[in-house]
């Protein structure tokens, strides 16, 4: 066997460690220039808009569809046992915990995560990075670290209203379809859900803000050789944090519930 052809393994394997030691650099320079001044509040405004307000459509008829669709199979799934008064607490404690901010975060990921990575490829492709550079400023300021911190802020807030919205989209399908009475399934949801179950959801939101923010703004910068890169640095985006947060949310679940354990 020749000593100079790469396996697919260990091919495979190099890339993973040159792309998590890329990661490591990155979040380090991001924590070594945040705290510098100046602060650059006008792009931080300008990414919360984009990544939230652009965003709330998606995620509005995204939630609403899950918790209509959740009530829906969970009701006739246990009608024929007697379980229907069930269903309330059933769909509102997998939305808190699960569906809330798995699936925000992967629509998330799918229009931000893509549009980070072009938008940063692109201006490396257009040397507008370098140009940053050679006026003396940090793009890891002007550049990467509103986007992180634009994720930071809103993807919590928009895993809440996501809960709120999901919960709404069950309680109709119960009235309606299962017959449910809408107070009695309000009651329920208050009565039967704590919050543990909402911190879970909430705690994992800040996690998957990282996992669309850093691996985005990664795979842009990476971009170096023309506009064809650009669309292979955005889908490796979308993958990556689509999977970091499938693979995250269980090790993630669990360190929840162990920690509600210890408390």
């Amino acid at each position: 066997m020749n000593p100079y052809v790469k396996l697919p393994f260990t091919e495979w394997a190099s890339e993973q460690f040159y792309f998590f030691g890329g990661l490591y650099n990155l979040v380090k320079d991001c924590f070594k220039e945040g705290f510098k001044r100046p602060f650059y509040w006008d792009l931080l405004s300008f990414q919360i808009y984009q990544v939230g307000v652009r965003s709330l459509p998606l995620i509005l008829v995204t939630a609403a569809s899950t918790g209509m669709v959740m009530a829906l199979q969970y009701g006739l799934g246990l009608e024929k046992f007697g379980g229907k008064p069930y269903v309330p607490r059933l769909v509102a404690s997998t939305i808190l915990r699960e569906m809330g901010p798995v699936f925000t975060s992967l629509m998330l990921a799918a229009r931000v995560g893509a549009g980070i990575a072009s938008e940063i490829g692109s201006m490396v492709v257009t040397q507008q990075v370098d140009a940053i550079r050679a006026l003396g400023t940090s793009p890891i300021k002007k550049i990467v670290i509103p986007r992180i911190m634009a994720c930071l802020i809103i993807l919590p807030i928009l895993v809440a209203i996501s809960n709120l919205i999901g919960n709404l989209g069950g309680l109709m399908i119960g009235n309606f379809e299962l017959g449910i009475d809408p107070n009695f399934y309000y009651q329920r949801v208050i009565e039967t859900s704590n919050i543990g179950d909402y911190l879970a959801g909430f705690g994992k939101s800040f996690f998957f803000a990282l996992f669309i923010a850093v691996p985005s703004c990664y795979f842009g910068l990476q971009v170096k050789n023309g506009t064809q890169e650009v669309g292979v640095a955005t889908r490796k985006a979308v993958v990556t944090a689509s999977l970091l947060i499938l693979v995250g949310d269980f090790f993630l679940s669990k360190l929840f519930w162990i920690i509600e354990k210890w408390l």
